[in-house]
């Protein structure tokens, strides 16, 4: 009852709004002391050294600090530029386009607020200037930032691969192939759109030498797709951990801003506090959790949920559609760290006594929470969105525009769920 008890109250905090660490620590220091006794709270020191002690959690700031200098640097703005000309002569040019530069985005910074955002200033009014279809418009834009949840290097699978006690490295390595068929299956959703619907997404009158443009795509692409196959080949290629390739992309995004002339020392400390901010919050969350983990780990809560789940008639297929519904349910509610800290630490143990593979559920799990970021009605995206379209977007045009990619990334789970040897390499 006492880990029910704290779950329940945990979650309506969270839905009413209340900070998702201080709800964490506050709702845990509460239950924990009234029914398991001050004693309990004497191990947190050691638990809050050994996250100080992680050095995979040191990946986080590097990566944070490299897609935060790419970004103020304009790299983000110059690719989206050069690639919508380049291919805004066919129908849907623009939107595959922003597809693409979505995923080399995901691939650099694996922000998604930033990746959003960034297309949202950028591509969003090249496509209704273009009289594209506005709910097509959106949608695009929103899909596409959030490739930055299951493309290498995403903080995502860094948290869960944390959580879960998983090697990183063979995380990034596993999401690679799901990460492009998403890409792939949302070209050929704007090609078959295009080829259906032309009106929806016209294509882009270019004026400049086709010469001209591919020369001047090549100098905006080309120097950050280096910087991204540095990055992660290093670590696929057993050369260096994730961490040590985090710090390689942050000094490799410094010297892309020095390339790109947009380097400055006011630009490196804007980018550093930023960083400092995004990463106290992730790791402010990561402490109030791990003090609710504790509370309910030590309340026989965990074996309970085993035991229950363990009990269900179909093995680790029950078990596999419950986790999958649960935190799609959850996503259109709470943010995907929330769910991290919250539900995996419960569905981890029972993944392990399953024998299931780790990795593949972990990349399930990242694919799902990828999902909740398009959800409405409190997906993160959307809002992201929201904040820098004009006036006279309304969110439900945003809403509709979603719709066709949640389907697609529902397909892509399944096909991730019922084909994980084929489709999970690492």
């Amino acid at each position: 009852m006492v880990g029910i008890l704290l779950f329940i109250i945990a979650l309506f905090l969270l839905f009413a709004g209340y900070s998702v660490a201080y709800t964490f620590a506050g709702v845990s220091l509460i239950v924990g002391f009234i029914a398991l006794g001050p004693e309990l709270f004497a191990f947190m020191p050691y638990r809050i050294m050994s996250i100080m002690e992680n050095t995979t959690l040191m990946a986080i700031p590097m990566f944070i600090f490299m897609g935060v200098v790419l970004q103020k640097s304009g790299l983000a703005e110059r690719m989206l530029e050069s690639s919508a000309k380049l291919f805004g002569g066919i129908s849907g040019g623009v939107a595959i386009s922003t597809i693409i530069i979505g995923a080399l985005l995901a691939a650099s910074t694996g922000v998604v607020g930033a990746s959003v955002v960034a297309m949202g200033v950028i591509s969003l009014p090249v496509m209704l200037k273009n009289n594209y279809h506005q709910p097509t418009a959106t949608g695009v834009i929103c899909a596409s930032g959030t490739l930055g949840q299951i493309i290498p290097p995403s903080i995502i699978l860094i948290i869960l691969g944390d959580v879960m006690g998983i090697s990183v490295g063979d995380l990034f390595k596993a999401a690679v192939l799901p990460g492009v068929m998403l890409i792939v299956f949302y070209v050929i959703y704007i090609l078959i759109l295009g080829k259906f619907k032309p009106d929806y997404c016209p294509p882009l009158k270019v004026d400049a030498n086709k010469g001209q443009l591919i020369s001047q795509a090549i100098k905006d692409v080309v120097p950050p797709l280096i910087l991204i196959i540095a990055v992660l080949g290093s670590i696929f290629g057993g050369i260096a951990t994730p961490t040590e390739s985090s710090s390689l992309g942050a000094i490799g995004a410094i010297i892309l801003s020095i390339f790109y002339s947009g380097f400055s020392f006011k630009q490196i400390k804007e980018s550093s506090l930023e960083t400092v901010k995004v990463t106290s919050m992730i790791f402010a969350v990561l402490i109030g959790a791990t003090a609710f983990s504790m509370v309910f780990s030590y309340s026989g809560s965990d074996y309970l949920v085993e035991e229950f789940i363990l009990g269900l008639p179909g093995d680790k297929w029950t078990f596999i559609i419950l986790a999958m519904v649960a935190i799609l349910i959850l996503g259109f509610f709470i943010d995907f760290i929330e769910i991290a800290f919250l539900v995996v630490p419960i569905l981890a143990p029972i993944a392990l006594a399953l024998n299931l593979d780790m990795v593949w559920f972990a990349i399930l799990i990242a694919m799902n929470l990828q999902t909740s970021f398009l959800t409405p009605p409190f997906g993160f995206s959307l809002f992201y969105l929201k904040g820098v379209a004009p006036k006279s977007i309304k969110t439900t045009t945003i809403y509709k525009g979603v719709i066709p990619f949640i389907i697609i990334q529902v397909i892509v789970l399944s096909l991730v769920v019922f084909f994980p040897e084929q489709l999970i390499i690492y």
